[in-house]
Formats: structure tokens, sequence, C-alpha cells
């Protein structure tokens, strides 16, 4: 009938028969590829079925072969990158040999495990069973019903059925190796699910590093093998007061990551965090993750290859081995010094203030800890309290332009009077010299603001880089480092001499002085600012503050209080009063900024983050000639109380 479309029936295995001269059966055999068809008869048939552009059906093909070419992987969380690595892996083996994979999640189940197993083995023609978490007995049972299977990440006895996996105990050895080289002597194991046999490799592996280790400190702390097990778990880190962490998975050491970020912690300044497995996001990680690299895609091609050799009738070895490297990154380095029983260098007698001899009262510098991991700390002399910790920065991201910092300074109290790679401004770090543009080059980290296009992240990030810190022995209580600056491309682009001060001023306060020297040995120097490339008001750049959040910031400075009566203006002082609300109670600090000649404007915020620096570059660029120098820095009063604006003027002009 006009107009009407008839859909054209399906080409059959019997209309191929007849156009063949053979029967159905005959058919079958070769579109299965027996080998007992005649092969001139084979080839009739497969020119008959190219001719009608016939397609075998799948499930028609599974029944007759007993096959479904298909296997079935079930993982205890796909939620986890290692096992959808793995996953990744077995799919692209299978696929090349016309395979499919299906795949089922236990959800960290041990009870509903082998139930689930035994599902999707009924649907598929085998199974790989991924670090399954229920007991021996139990597995051993399973395997019976489920053959051919192949396990992953758990070493089984039964005979024929192969076994692939990672030496975790090396991989913990590796670990706890690397932080011991380090200096730590006092760790924490973050321990994942229990009924997980990777945890238990890992625990023996700690017990083994306690014996070969005399006085190694290990706490196990029971927690998971999620980012949110992580996360729960700082409480418990903090409180251990251990210097490094090692979690059971990288995950885990993200979440702890983003808890100690959020404590205020510096990662590795403070403590170290260590992972397992390297995924794809452990590089990307703030700071970079340390951990022990996993074949994660690998195990999965082998396990097909394992797989697919037992489907063929071919028995393979019964468990493969595969090993782990350490991979380092920044979240981890070296013990610090105010954990352990460090030297304490006395100020002589002429230091003394208030009555009391410079050995009892002054703070002095001390250079701690074995070669090459050397630290330099800042203490009071009275009790060895740290009171600044001086970073050399080489381990910081090359786009947060390294550079060397104080973090923690500390109040007299205990306060933390800077912050260290906050969330709003990662490339912020306590009390340094940070520079936006230098003929081009970034020293101040993250984004480069550029003309008619704004913040834009550039390749152009230098670094400074210590030449030679010095204390000299007659005026503990002063550090000198020389540094050279260096471009993005690693040539020397200027030179700096910094001194760094300190001496108690009262019971409640202290004074830390910084002053620095750029020298043009190297050429001419144009510095600018963001100010100066089209953004007002941004003329950061120079001897840079970063204070921490506080529940209440106030800013006061000569021209009254305010954050906006501050910024911009070249008031001789600023003052941030600031009440803090912590596990400790409430505290309340001021910390008072003074110039070093000359007088320059201040780059000043409080409400959006409190930090303030005198800015070498407003809104007029910096030109210094070849062999000329500048000057600046800042002389800064510590306090643990809180000053109005007639005390901070006084003790302002005190200081200067």
């Amino acid at each position: 009938m006009a107009g009407v479309n008839v859909r054209p029936s399906a080409v059959t295995i019997a209309d191929v028969a007849n156009a063949a001269g053979v029967s159905r059966a005959t058919v079958s055999r070769v579109m299965n590829g027996r080998r007992t068809v005649d092969p001139a008869i084979t080839a009739r048939v497969q020119e008959a079925a190219i001719e009608l552009n016939y397609r075998p059906s799948n499930v028609a093909r599974s029944l007759s072969i007993g096959r479904t070419t298909t296997v079935a992987l079930v993982v205890p969380d796909l939620g986890n990158p290692v096992f959808q690595e793995i996953l990744r892996g077995v799919t692209a083996a299978a696929d090349a040999d016309d395979y499919r994979v299906l795949v089922a999640d236990t959800a960290e189940d041990p009870a509903q495990e082998a139930a689930i197993a035994r599902d999707a083995r009924r649907r598929c023609d085998a199974l790989v069973l991924v670090s399954p978490r229920m007991p021996a007995a139990e597995l051993d049972a399973l395997l019976a019903d489920v053959e051919p299977a192949v396990v992953i990440n758990r070493e089984v006895g039964r005979p024929g059925v192969p076994s692939l996996v990672v030496d975790y105990a090396d991989a913990t050895r590796q670990v706890v190796e690397h932080l011991v080289s380090l200096g730590h002597r006092h760790l924490v194991y973050l321990a994942g699910p229990r009924p997980a046999a990777t945890d238990a490799a890992r625990r023996r592996a700690l017990a083994d590093a306690r014996d070969r280790h005399p006085g190694l400190e290990i706490v196990e702390v029971e927690a998971g093998s999620t980012v949110a097990a992580g996360h729960a778990a700082v409480g418990a880190v903090l409180a251990s007061r251990a210097t490094a962490v090692v979690a059971f998975n990288d995950l885990v050491a993200f979440g702890l990551l983003a808890a100690l970020n959020e404590a205020g912690v510096a990662v590795p300044q403070d403590v170290s965090v260590a992972g397992f497995d390297d995924i794809d996001l452990a590089r990307y990680a703030t700071p970079g993750l340390t951990t022990a690299a996993v074949p994660q895609d690998e195990l999965g091609r082998h396990a097909w290859r394992e797989l697919h050799a037992m489907v063929d009738g071919v028995h393979p070895a019964s468990t493969t081995r595969f090993g782990a490297h350490l991979q380092v990154r920044s979240s981890t380095g070296p013990v610090p010094r105010e954990t352990t029983r460090a030297h304490v260098v006395e100020a002589p007698p002429a230091a003394a203030t208030d009555g009391a001899t410079g050995a009892e009262r002054g703070p002095a510098w001390t250079s701690e800890g074995p070669a090459g991991a050397t630290t330099t700390v800042l203490r009071r002399s009275l009790d060895g309290m740290p009171l600044a910790r001086y970073v050399d920065g080489s381990r910081l991201p090359t786009i947060h332009s390294p550079r060397p910092y104080l973090h923690p300074l500390h109040s007299l109290a205990g306060v933390p009077l800077t912050e260290s790679e906050p969330v709003d401004h990662r490339h912020h770090y306590g009390l340094g010299v940070a520079v936006p543009d230098v003929n081009g080059t970034s020293y101040w980290g993250g984004r480069t603001f550029v003309a008619d296009a704004g913040p834009t992240l550039l390749a152009n990030h230098g670094r400074q880089v210590s030449t030679g810190v010095t204390i000299d022995p007659m005026a503990p209580h002063q550090l000198v480092d020389t540094l050279e600056w260096r471009d993005e491309h690693g040539a020397p682009q200027l030179d700096e001499r910094r001194r760094i001060g300190a001496r108690l001023l009262d019971d409640d306060g202290w004074v830390l002085e910084w002053r620095t020297t750029l020298h043009a040995t190297h050429g001419p120097l144009e510095i600018r600012s963001p100010a100066t490339n089209g953004r007002p008001g941004a003329g950061y750049g120079g001897v840079f503050w970063r204070l921490p959040t506080a529940a209440e910031t106030t800013v006061l400075s000569a021209g009254g209080t305010g954050e906006d009566v501050a910024h911009g203006s070249t008031s001789p002082w600023v003052a941030f009063v600031q009440h803090h609300r912590d596990r400790d109670g409430e505290r309340t600090t001021t910390t008072l900024l003074t110039q070093t000649s000359p007088a320059r404007h201040w780059f000043l915020r409080a409400a959006d983050y409190p930090g303030a620096c005198p800015a070498l570059v407003w809104d007029t660029p910096l030109v210094v000639p070849a062999s000329g120098t500048v000057e600046t820095g800042v002389v800064a009063a510590l306090l643990d109380r809180e000053l109005d604006l007639d005390e901070a003027a006084r003790l302002a002009t005190s200081l200067r």
C-alpha cells in the first residue's frame, strides 16, 4: 500500500544456510569459529553472510557457545579512584579481546560481599574480586562457587585462583624510612577498614619499623578509607602531637590536609602527611602529596590476562606481586625543631632588660637539625619557647614563587600571628618579601595582573634562593640572610640582604625587626605592581605580613580606626587588634607594624583577609639603576593585649 513503510525482516541463520546450500548447524559452527568445518564450505558460508549482511545474535551466540563474553568486577567502593583505575585497566584489556565488563559495588559491606559476587558471576563468564573484605574462610568458599576468578589486593591459597598482590609492607617501609630520614620520631597511622588485608599489611610493616628504629613512636588511629574519614581524624592527630601522619590511602590524606588547613596547621612546616596509591589528584593537592605509588592500571590489565587464560583453559601462576615506589612531594618535610630537645643559644648579658640577664630573657636564633634539613628557630632564652621559625621555602610549588619566610610567628602567650597557604590566597606565606613584578618576573606567586586582561596565570614565577644564613654568636638575636633572586628561567636578577632581629619588649610582648636591602647587581630593575598595570589600589609588594583570620579584627593607624583609613596612607604605623576564639578560649593580640625609612603607602586588608605591607610600588613604577639599591622593612611589636589609638601611637614612636 502506497505511503506505508514496511520494515524489512532481519536476515536469519536459515537464510544464510539456504544461500550457502548448507545446514543451519554448519552455519552456526562457522560463525562460532569452529575449525571442524571444511575450509571451502567455511568460505562459502562467509561469502553468503556478507552478501546478505547477516549479523549474528549475541544472545543466540552466548547460548550456543555457553559464554556471555562479559566478566564481572566487584569492588568495595567505586568512588575510590584506585578502584576506578583498576577498572579502567581491566576494561581496556578485555575490550581488545571483545569482552565487556560489568561492575558491582559492595559499599564496604563485608556481610553482603559474597552474595553480590555470586549474583554478578551468574550473569558473566568470570569474576574479578578487588580488595575483598570478607573473612578468609568465606572468601575460600566463595571462590569454590565462582571460578574462574582473579583476586586483586588479597592473597588466596586456593589452587588455580590467581592473586595479584601489591607489596604494601614494602611501600609502608619506604614511607616510614622517608619520614625517619627527615628526623620524625613520633608518627600517627590513620588506619583503614579493619577487614582490609592491605590495612593489615601496613600495620605489620609499622610494627617492624618500631623494631628497626628504637624510640620510634607510632600511634594507630582508627579512621577509614574516605576523604571524610581523614577530615574527621584531625582532632586525634593534633591531640597526639605527632610530627608526621601516614594515612591509609590518598583519600584519607586529602581529608586530613583540608582539616589541617582549616585548623591553621601548616603542612609540612607543622606536621608532615603521606598517603598511599598516588591517585591522579595526589600531585595536584596543596601541598603536593607524598605517597607510595601503586601500578593501578597495570593491576587491571594483568588481571584480565590471567582471567582470559583461565577462560581459555590455561591455568596461570597462583600469585603475582607488584612493587610500589615512593613519590616525594611537598607534604613532607623536616621535623619541626621545637618538638625536639634543641640546643638553646643564650644571648649575652648585654641584651638584658628590666634587670634580668640576657640569658634569662633575650630571644636567640638557633640553627637546628641534621645536615640537609637545617631550620632556623627563634627561641626565648628564658624557657626555650619558640617565637618564630625561618623556613627556606625551597619546597614551595613553582607557581607560588618559592622564597624564604617566617612562619609561624607567635606572641609570648603562644598565639599564632602569621598564616601560611590560606584557602583565600594559597601563595601567601607568613612574613616575607614578595613582589609581583620585577622586570616581568613574579616573586609574589599565583596570577599576574595584565592590563586589559585582568589576573592571568603566566609562566613567570621566579624564586628567591638563600645563599647563606648567619647568626653572630655575639648577637644571637639577629639573623642575616643573603639571597639571590632568579627569574623564571633561572637567571640571577637581583641580590638581597635581609636582617631579622628580635628583642623582648615587656612581659606581654616582643619586637621583631625585618630590614631588607635589594641590590640591582645584575642590571637595572623596573619594579611594578597591579596598580601600575591598571588595577587601582592594588599596589602590593614588599615586606608582606599575612596574619591569621580571627573572630574579630580592628585596624588602627595614625589617621584613625578602619581599613579604609589605613589602606593607601603613608601612616608611620598600622596595628591589627585581633580577638581570637579557639579551643584555648578567648585571647586578644595586637600586631603593630611601623615603617622603616623611607615612608611608603600601606597596602592593607582586613575584611577579606588580614595582611599588610609598606608597598615598594604604589601607582608609579620604581626604576632602580644598575648597581643601585632599595631599602624597606618593618619593625613590629607583638603583644598579648589590646592597644587603643593613643597607646599604639606612643609605642610606635618608641620603636622607630
